[in-house]
């Protein structure tokens, strides 16, 4: 039995050894090799060419010769150098949205370009081996996992504070850039419909995510032409970010098509794994030649499938799949516009390109007729539409900051839900009402008039504010807060305000208001933030504290003796002192910026 049993184990190790000689791409396809070269296989000076588009959707042959077989150019990872002998290569030098192009020697496929040196003259390329490229994508793509890709990690232990976060947007992942070593290839983001600086804007955004935003003509006049083309190797692959009125496309290469599978770029996108991405054809408009680097100027003309795998090697589709997309209308009233426009567009459901698309769009949307003038109101309502829960809608009003806080209140509102730890979201729709006129509505307070600074408990305290604006003039106001009989006798403070002003008070008394626990008490404090007026005016008289708040649950009348045993420091509830006040407030069709504190006298 020991004997039968060696001899077995012996044929099996031996088949083992001639199963991994033969050129196999380990846990992903194998490689055929009459088909595919291996990195092994290739020797400086051989002969070679890739496939890729210069214009139209026409694949063309482009010369190249082997320099060089780089060992660990990255941890773990071989590259091929090479160099383009092609005249038109030489003319362009490294162009941006070569990205996948399919690299051949002896007739065989190699791999993709892939990496390329800034500013350099001549067309050097690092060439991504095919055996890596066919790695990618293997694990079939988990739903629960490939909905929860790494995203935005926003601070929840805290208030939620928009403008925070937006600036946490704003600068964004360390971009992934070198100026004299290797680097991977960027993509051109061809945009369409937007204004010059919107484009701008979006390439700081995009940058580090290597690609760069380019204005362009988008859209694609002749896909009816186009209805056949196929992704195959060397052929434009589009990645639609945004469709529509407004589109927004990145432009790379097809390196390589294995049945309803489609591999392209030879580098990460976003390389994080599991994706969820609109794949398309497209066609070359022609190559753009630039002594910084050259690109592809593109347009997406088809969806044909999904890029469901991102990893450091290369991107994975595969034909006849279907990626989520967010529907997005846009109305915009503007004074110098004749009509009211609409903007139906569609936006690539992603955690980390979603809020920056979705700003892009809205600013082009609103700036499509020029910049605003130096005196502008905008009045706005949003809604987000949320699959599995209710619809989270607001309006409000901004004067003399441009488009910045209309863009916070919505694109910090969709990051948060899509980047929050609680749970998944899906966002179904979102809709922006716009209505831009060329007049400044800030406004100050004038005075603060008491009829009677001193009040007795029970009693009810006449407050008069004049407001002046700069085209309004001044206007008066007329407050009454009675004043609750059990209030003890003593000076408190008076506050006039404006949003500005009332929101900082409500962060400071009831911070627990904007500080989320779970996916409910997230929009909660969402809502509690929109809700805030900036054309109200706020008279808050502020009183003592007493009971306590545990966690969101407000106590305003607990006995003293409970509030010492709850406020124990071994319990890991959050406890604050409950802030009592009273408020009242009214619209007054302008912004005010300041405020007024006054004292009053409470007697018995």
């Amino acid at each position: 039995m020991f004997k039968i049993s060696a001899k077995l184990n012996t044929a099996s190790f031996l088949f083992c050894l001639l199963i991994l000689a033969g050129p196999f791409c380990q846990a992903g396809e194998p490689l055929d090799p009459t088909k595919y070269i291996t990195i092994d296989e290739v020797r400086p000076g051989m002969e070679a060419y890739c496939l890729t588009g210069y214009k139209g959707t026409k694949i063309e042959k482009f010369d190249m010769e082997v320099l060089s077989v780089v060992r660990n150019v990255r941890p773990g990872r071989d590259a091929i150098l090479v160099q383009g002998t092609d005249e038109r290569f030489i003319r362009t030098g490294p162009v941006w949205g070569c990205s996948g192009s399919p690299v051949y020697i002896d007739g065989r496929l190699a791999g993709a370009l892939a990496f390329a040196w800034f500013f350099s003259k001549d067309p050097l390329y690092g060439v991504t081996p095919i055996e890596d490229m066919l790695k990618v994508g293997r694990k079939a793509p988990n739903t629960k996992e490939a909905a929860w890709e790494p995203g935005f990690a926003f601070d929840f232990s805290t208030p939620v504070d928009f403008p925070q976060i937006y600036k946490q947007l704003t600068i964004g992942p360390v971009a992934r850039k070198s100026q004299f070593g290797m680097t991977a290839l960027r993509c051109p983001l061809i945009t369409s419909g937007l204004p010059a600086g919107v484009v701008e804007q979006l390439n700081d955004s995009v940058e580090p995510f290597g690609l760069v935003a380019v204005a362009g003509i988008g859209g694609s006049a002749d896909a009816n032409k186009n209805e056949d083309v196929q992704l195959a190797p060397g052929a434009c692959l589009a990645v639609p970010l945004v469709t529509g009125d407004i589109t927004m496309e990145v432009i790379g290469t097809v390196t390589e098509v294995v049945g309803d599978k489609v591999y392209g770029f030879g580098h990460s996108f976003l390389g994080y794994g599991p994706i969820d991405l609109p794949m398309a054809t497209g066609q070359i408009h022609t190559v753009v030649s630039s002594v910084i680097s050259s690109f592809k100027f593109g347009s997406a003309l088809k969806i044909v499938g999904a890029l469901t795998a991102d990893e450091s090697t290369a991107v994975f589709g595969q034909i006849g799949a279907k990626a989520r997309m967010i529907p997005v209308t846009i109305k915009v009233d503007r004074y110098n516009d004749t009509e009211k426009r609409l903007y139906n567009c569609r936006l690539a459901n992603n955690r980390l390109l979603t809020p920056f698309v979705l700003r892009a769009v809205v600013a082009g949307a609103a700036l499509y007729l020029g910049d605003l003038p130096p005196d502008h109101m905008i009045e706005y309502k949003v809604t987000i539409g949320l699959e599995d829960a209710d619809h989270i809608t607001f309006e409000n009003v901004s004067t003399g900051a441009g488009l910045t806080e209309m863009i916070i209140d919505g694109t910090v509102s969709v990051a948060l839900l899509m980047n929050n730890p609680y749970e998944k979201v899906d966002i179904e729709s979102i809709d922006f009402d716009v209505r831009i006129m060329p007049k400044n509505i800030i406004s100050h307070i004038w005075s603060v008039d008491l009829a009677d600074s001193t009040v007795k408990a029970g009693q009810k305290l006449q407050i008069g504010v004049v407001v002046e604006s700069f085209l309004a003039g001044k206007k008066k106001y007329q407050y009454s807060l009675k004043i609750p009989d059990e209030v003890a006798p003593g000076r408190y403070d008076l506050i006039i305000t404006g949003g500005y002003g009332y929101l900082k008070f409500l962060r400071k008394a009831a911070s627990y208001r904007f500080t989320p626990q779970n996916l409910a008490t997230l929009i909660e404090a969402m809502n509690n933030l929109l809700a805030i007026k900036r054309e109200g005016l706020y008279c808050l008289l502020v009183l003592p504290p007493g009971g306590i708040t545990l966690e969101k649950a407000e106590l305003p009348d607990l006995p003293a003796t409970k509030v010492l045993v709850l406020q124990d420091a071994k319990r890991t509830l959050r406890i604050q002192p409950y802030q009592h006040w009273l408020e009242n407030s009214l619209t007054t069709g302008t912004v005010v910026i300041d405020e007024e504190i006054m004292r009053i006298t409470v007697e018995k």
